[in-house]
């Protein structure tokens, strides 16, 4: 096995057996992985859409805040989940508009039709599939949303150039996700159980910002960033004291930022649509 192949198949049975639990990953504290971080706390209970079978606790933000989805669009998520975003999303597009949700982990693709089905949502459909290989067809999509899932990608550019080929020309993304302030330890970036805690694979901000430019997208902006504090308990699990004093007084953090980029209007001139 790859260490590709090793962290998705962590990845897929963590949230696999995340989906098919009662409760969250964390139960009533949410977050990513065994280590609680409550990155967003009640972000969502006053949206409208919002579905609490659907909240699973795994997000580090609000994509569709700053997406500007309207009615008629077409939605893509990706990781969608148990489809919370989706759902949301799906209140803004309206009957008329059409919310697809792409998720590689089995269980969180039962467990979000099921959610879509009691709720008769016709016009909201899960995909099984991985993000750096969508099942979707090329310039078919509007806005493009995710929250909390690409730190979970090896290949980030290749899921950010998958996400520019789906994107109509004039289309847009806004994803938020975990970013760090500067290189982290390897002993934090090698521990598979931190990437389904989305703190391994944080890039640094100034990297993140780069693959999406070099897959494409114009208008890069980051449009909220928030600190996330890392308890000492959860990274002496990874690390070393002296490596963890190293960690602190190296001043290298990790953010959850939410990110916008739109795709050129003149895009399918060249060759910059395949």
């Amino acid at each position: 096995m790859t260490a590709t192949q090793d962290i998705k198949a962590v990845v897929r049975a963590r949230y696999g057996a995340i989906a098919e639990s009662a409760q969250g990953c964390c139960g009533p504290s949410v977050g990513c992985g065994d280590n609680a971080l409550d990155m967003i706390g009640g972000a969502y209970a006053d949206l409208e859409g919002y579905v609490a079978d659907a909240d699973l606790g795994l997000g580090c933000g609000v994509p569709t805040r700053h997406a500007g989805i309207r009615e008629g669009h077409v939605v893509l998520d990706l990781g969608s989940g148990a489809g919370i975003d989706a759902f949301v999303a799906r209140r803004s597009v309206g009957e008329s508009g059409r919310v697809i949700g792409v998720d590689m982990t089995a269980a969180m693709i039962e467990r979000a039709r099921a959610n879509a089905a009691k709720l008769g949502y016709g016009n909201v459909e899960f995909r099984l599939g991985e993000i750096e290989r969508l099942p979707v067809e090329d310039a078919t999509i509007d806005v493009v949303i995710s929250n909390c899932v690409l730190n979970l990608v090896p290949d980030k550019a290749t899921a950010f150039v998958e996400t520019f080929r789906v994107l109509r020309p004039g289309g847009r993304f806004c994803v938020s996700d975990i970013v760090a302030t500067g290189t982290l330890p390897d002993g934090i970036r090698r521990a598979a159980a931190l990437y389904v805690g989305c703190v391994a694979g944080a890039l640094p901000e100034t990297d993140y910002l780069a693959v999406i430019r070099e897959a494409g997208f114009d208008a890069v902006r980051i449009a909220e960033r928030k600190p996330i504090a890392l308890p000492d308990e959860m990274l002496r699990e990874h690390l070393s004291e002296t490596e963890l004093a190293a960690f602190r007084e190296s001043g290298v953090g990790l953010l959850s930022v939410t990110v916008l980029g739109a795709k050129p209007e003149a895009c399918c001139a060249g060759d910059c649509c395949a």
